[in-house]
């Protein structure tokens, strides 16, 4: 089954990749690697589940947020390889804003994994980090960064 089709069949659609807010690129490629920038959980512009999991939010909602990003993430390699049927994620890289005492960072970062995975099948299962920060830009949750490989 496509990647599109399983999105569909989800109740899921890609959202419009989301524009870098700094002096970088939304995405780069070298040879067969894509390296996806950073993405924060945005809808149209505006930071979800912002705050610190563990205090301002809990797990469920840091999830949510890693799936945000994770949609955005997509988003951008569907753009940049013209289907995410030629993708193929090698590691995902998760940072979680967390409150002092909070190890609960790779629960959180599991949204993503498990909506990729879900989405891609075999080839959205990946290596991973997932790390908990003091804070992260635009006071986001959670920041995704994606390295992915492309069939040509």
């Amino acid at each position: 089954m496509s990647a599109k089709a399983r999105l569909k069949e989800m109740g899921l659609t890609l959202p419009k990749p989301p524009q870098p807010a700094g002096s970088y690129t939304r995405a780069t490629r070298s040879g067969n690697l894509l390296f996806v920038s950073g993405q924060l959980p945005l809808v149209k512009g505006v930071v979800h589940h912002g705050g610190i999991v563990g205090e301002d939010i809990t797990v469920d909602q840091g999830q949510e947020a890693a799936r945000l990003c994770a949609l955005n993430a997509l988003s951008i390699l569907e753009v940049e390889t013209g289907s995410l049927d030629s993708v193929r994620i090698l590691r995902i890289g998760g940072y979680v804003s967390s409150a002092p005492g909070f190890t609960g960072q790779a629960q959180v970062v599991n949204g993503a994994s498990d909506l990729i995975a879900e989405i891609l099948g075999e080839r959205g299962v990946h290596a991973r980090l997932a790390v908990g920060v003091q804070s992260l830009p635009l006071g986001a949750s959670v920041e995704l960064e994606v390295i992915a490989e492309v069939e040509d």
